[in-house]
């Protein structure tokens, strides 16, 4: 909802709020905030708060290292974990340097620049996240373990299921910061949990997911827990997606969706160093449903891509590579580029994959490309790629790269 500076100035006053805090990541999608009072608020509005940006990972040197926040107000939210008195809530910010031009290594800032760009031909994406993570136990000292909280499998209940009210807390925080979840259950490692979302526009569904790993972490700790999003915390056990559930409608009421997951299936090797940007995300590929080559299909999910049975606007794509340590404010802004571009070119889809890829033969699987199977392979195919280059700053490309 759109909010006035005089609305978010009363709302603050007649709420109680003593802590504003101005919401922000760094390139590789790490939170980080700035607290300030509420007297600050109106200089916040008017002009942005500065920080140091050579004190944040990829954001510069400590030359020309001032930059400023500036909070946007239709995202403020109360932190329900924070004291009813006295209250805190948050914006998420956008970044600009002190002479209004705005910061390249923003990735907030590049969603909302593909999101316009997609408007102005007429298109507007929409995204839906499942995102896992692991619950591990502390040991003595505080610091998180491999232990994990349970040893229960796919949609076991409780008590094998420890993690139900973990979850049941987050859901419930997520709905206080008006976050609508869809579904949560247990996934299929020891201490795996999945909480799904509904669709929603674009920069809301980002920031959104940017919120859940915050309420993960902050409701884990309170149970003397650590949450684990990295992308195969166990070996031989199931991997943390970031399945990526992805729509496009048109002005002009055409349907764009088989346009659009072509120009995703067509550019997906150049843009997986943004969708798993570490090493250990190249340990998922292959096993526990995770995808391991370019594909499609409706029917199974050893795929790529699934496209599940739906009409209307429940008519949508599943992007299952992606894992739990990407930047989603990157990735959704990657689907966008490459989707336009399969519907501009009306790219047409490679033929269905409707078989079980895991145990499909080497002669049937060389028709497939493969993603990248290292780090060190998808920073090639990157920094090798037209389409990257057009769409991602040289600064944030060249971190990335490891430059």
């Amino acid at each position: 909802m759109k909010y006035s500076n005089d609305e978010i100035l009363q709302y603050v006053r007649e709420e109680d709020v003593k802590f504003i805090r101005l919401a922000f990541c760094d390139v590789f999608g790490k939170r980080k905030n700035i607290s300030i009072m509420p007297d600050e608020l109106p200089r916040a509005l008017e002009y942005g708060i500065a920080i140091d940006g050579s004190s944040v990972a990829g954001f510069g040197s400590d030359v020309h290292s001032d930059l400023l926040l500036h909070p946007d107000c239709s995202t403020i939210a109360q932190l329900p974990w924070r004291p009813e008195h006295g209250r805190v809530v948050r914006m998420h910010a956008t970044i600009s340097y002190p002479n209004g031009k705005v910061f390249e290594c923003d990735t907030r800032s590049l969603l909302i620049k593909a999101i316009e760009e997609a408007r102005s031909a007429g298109k507007r994406f929409a995204f839906g996240s499942e995102q896992k993570f692991y619950l591990f136990k502390l040991d003595e000292n505080g610091e998180p373990t491999k232990i994990p909280y349970d040893n229960a499998s796919y949609m076991d209940i409780a008590p094998d299921d420890k993690g139900e009210n973990v979850r049941r807390e987050i859901c419930l925080m997520l709905e206080q910061m008006g976050i609508r979840p869809e579904s949560s259950h247990h996934e299929e490692g020891p201490g795996q949990n999945e909480i799904a979302f509904r669709y929603s526009d674009a920069l809301t569904a980002a920031d959104d997911a940017m919120t859940f790993r915050t309420v993960v972490n902050t409701v884990a700790r309170r149970y003397g827990l650590c949450a684990d999003f990295s992308a195969k915390p166990l070996d031989n056990c199931s991997g943390n997606g970031f399945h990526i559930n992805m729509s496009v409608r048109s002005d002009d009421g055409s349907d764009d969706l088989c346009y659009m997951i072509a120009g995703v299936l067509d550019k997906i090797c150049d843009m997986t160093l943004f969708m798993n940007p570490t090493e250990n995300s190249y340990r998922r590929f292959g096993s526990n449903k995770a995808p391991e080559y370019v594909s499609w299909s409706s029917e199974n999910r050893s795929q790529l891509v699934r496209i599940p049975a739906a009409m209307g606007e429940y008519r949508r794509a599943e992007l299952r590579s992606p894992d739990s340590t990407a930047n989603p404010y990157l990735a959704y802004a990657l689907i966008i580029y490459a989707g336009l571009y399969g519907i501009q070119n009306k790219l047409e889809l490679p033929m269905v994959a409707d078989f079980n890829l895991y145990k499909a033969d080497k002669e049937t699987l060389q028709k497939y490309k493969r993603l990248p199977e290292s780090l060190a392979a998808a920073r090639k195919l990157a920094c090798d790629s037209e389409f990257i280059k057009q769409h991602i700053p040289e600064n944030i490309l060249d971190i990335y790269c490891g430059k």
